[in-house]
Formats: C-alpha cells, sequence, structure tokens
C-alpha cells in the first residue's frame, strides 16, 4: 500500500466526491504466461478504493494457468465484473489496442494494466480526481512507479520527470508506463482511430504522442500510484539503472531508436488531420531534419524544439542528432 497515499477525493466538496466515487472504470488488463504474480494483482485492483470498475482481460494465448486464474476471479467476482476476451496473439501492444478499439467496452474512463503489478489502494482514486479536472478535451494521467524484485523487494523508483509533457518530448521520449495510465473517453475515441496495420511500438508511447499532438492534456504524477516488478519475463523494465541507460544508448546506436522513431511517424501519417498546427509544424521540422546533411539537421531539430526529459538524455538526444541515429 502507499504510505504517502492522500486521499484526494477528501478535499473535494461532497458533491462532487459523490459524483466521482459513482464514475464507471474499465480497467483494460492484458495478459499472456502471467499466472505466477497475476492474483496478486487482481487483488490490488479488488482492493481499491475506488469501486465503480470492471476488468476487461484480454489473454494473448497463455498455455500455463492464467486463463484457469480469470476464470476462477471470474467466478468469484461475477461476470459483470470480470470479462474475458482471446487477445489477437499479435503482441502486448496489438493487445491492448484490441481492448481500446472493442466497442463492447463502455465507461467513464478506461485503465490499462499489466498483469504482474501491485496497485496501490488509492490508485483509481487519484488518478480520477486529477484527470477529472481535464474535461471536454483528450487526456491522460500518468505517474511514477515504485520498483520492487520479484519478491516484493523495494528497489527504487522510475525517473523523476520535471520538464512539461509535451509533443516535442513525446516524439524522442516515452513519459511514463501505460501500467500507470487513466484516459478519458475523448482519448480511447483517439487512439481507437489507429489503423488495425500499424506496427506499434509501445501503447504508452503511442498514447503520450497522439494525446499531445492532437492538443490534449497530460497530468504527470511524480507520486508512484503501483509496485512495478521487476523480473525476468519483463517485456519493458524500468529504465531506471545505470545499465538500462546503457541498454538505451547501445539501442540508439544500434538503429534500433531509428526504426521505432520511424514506425511513430507512420502512425502520426494517419492522424495528420487531427494534429494541431503547432504539431504539424514540429512533425514537419523533425522528419525533415532526420533527412538531412549535418548542419541542416541540427538547425532543424533546434527550430522543432524536440528535447527530452532531463540533462543527461538531451546530452543524449544531441549526439544521437549528430549521428543520425534518430
Amino acid at each position: 500500500m502507499n504510505t504517502q497515499s492522500h486521499h484526494t477525493l477528501g478535499t473535494l466538496r461532497n458533491k462532487d466526491a459523490m459524483e466521482l466515487a459513482n464514475v464507471k472504470v474499465a480497467i483494460l488488463l492484458c495478459t499472456y504466461n502471467g499466472a505466477e504474480f497475476l492474483d496478486e494483482q487482481l487483488q490490488s485492483i479488488i482492493r481499491q478504493t475506488h469501486k465503480n470498475w470492471v476488468i476487461y482481460a484480454s489473454d494473448d494465448g497463455s498455455d500455463d494457468d492464467t486463463l484457469g486464474l480469470l476464470t476462477s476471479a471470474q467466478q468469484s467476482l461475477g461476470e459483470s465484473r470480470l470479462v474475458i476476451f482471446n487477445g489477437p496473439r499479435q503482441g502486448f501492444a496489438k493487445n491492448f489496442l484490441s481492448l481500446i478499439k472493442n466497442e463492447s467496452i463502455t465507461a467513464d474512463y478506461f485503465a490499462f494494466s499489466d498483469q504482474d503489478d501491485i496497485w496501490f489502494e488509492d490508485k483509481l482514486e487519484r488518478s480520477i480526481t486529477q484527470l477529472h479536472f481535464a474535461s471536454g478535451t483528450p487526456a491522460f494521467y500518468c505517474s511514477r512507479t515504485r520498483l520492487i524484485s520479484a519478491d516484493k523487494r523495494v528497489l527504487g523508483f522510475s525517473p523523476l520527470f520535471s520538464a512539461p509533457p509535451h509533443f516535442c518530448n513525446a516524439l524522442v521520449q516515452s513519459i511514463a508506463g501505460a501500467n500507470t495510465m487513466l484516459i478519458n473517453t475523448q482519448a480511447r475515441a483517439l487512439l481507437a482511430l489507429t489503423p488495425e496495420d500499424a506496427v506499434i511500438v509501445a501503447h504508452d508511447w503511442l498514447t503520450y504522442l497522439l494525446i499531445t499532438g492532437c492538443g490534449g492534456k497530460v497530468i504527470y504524477d511524480p507520486l508512484p500510484t503501483l509496485d512495478y516488478r521487476q523480473h525476468s519475463g519483463n517485456l519493458i523494465g524500468a529504465n531506471a539503472g545505470f545499465n538500462d541507460k546503457l541498454v538505451r544508448i547501445s539501442k540508439m546506436w544500434s538503429g534500433r531508436f531509428s526504426e521505432w522513431s520511424n514506425q511513430n511517424l507512420l502512425v502520426l501519417e494517419s492522424f495528420q488531420q487531427k494534429l494541431t498546427q503547432n504539431s504539424q509544424l514540429t512533425l514537419d521540422r523533425f522528419k525533415t531534419a532526420r533527412k538531412s546533411s549535418f548542419f541542416q539537421r541540427i538547425r532543424l531539430m533546434k527550430k522543432a524544439g524536440v528535447y527530452r526529459q532531463t540533462a543527461q538524455g538531451n546530452v543524449s538526444l544531441f549526439a544521437a542528432v549528430c549521428l543520425n541515429c534518430i
């Protein structure tokens, strides 16, 4: 449980608190061979202080006891509180996107859930309270995470970011893990427009790109909302330690980051009519810079205004621009 938890609903007027307590949250849970840790995640959802939620679980072809655990939980909670789907079996990002696009899932807010985290009891409550003030536009809430080992020893925290969330940042960096995100209906509708044949690098990065690029709002919470388990089965780690930084640098030099940019840009092309004028200008400069000669590339990247969240990250970014690895 989050020892720093502060029940922000208590600071609202009673009418507002009652209204927020009644909003429905669709928890989009994607699973694949997650039997080892899944029950702890499900129990942490059940303990949420915000009670109006439904879990929509999409299993991507597990061959362990994951489906058995989901079925057992469904029998306990009831079919109206835990709905199970068969995933597309095309990777974790496409699995999450299949839930986003599923028109049978309706709610006021949508929370992404991994299978091996442990949510703090006020995760949904705190997320809803802050996202509530961003009504009328595509928006999402996200936060830091507390890192734990497979046996739940606290290892530290994900990086603390202080630069403003912005499309100029989203082009070169994802600000937070999808496991911390809560999105509103407008953001869900935007994400649902992602082409079926799109190659998705990561659904959290896609969310950050689309919401900021289309003039939406991002709320970043420096306080963690969950325990993010680090283990050998993680598809994506926390990128918090020195070794993680070395891995990121090696991916940049190897051309992996450039390929990710290519894939993100292809997705953004299908949203050109929805991008703000400033986002389109930034995107055009970024795309042209990537194909330009050395000095022209540096000049256009500077005009595009792209940046990472830390000073060290910006040094790496400048080096990548110089070497045309972005």
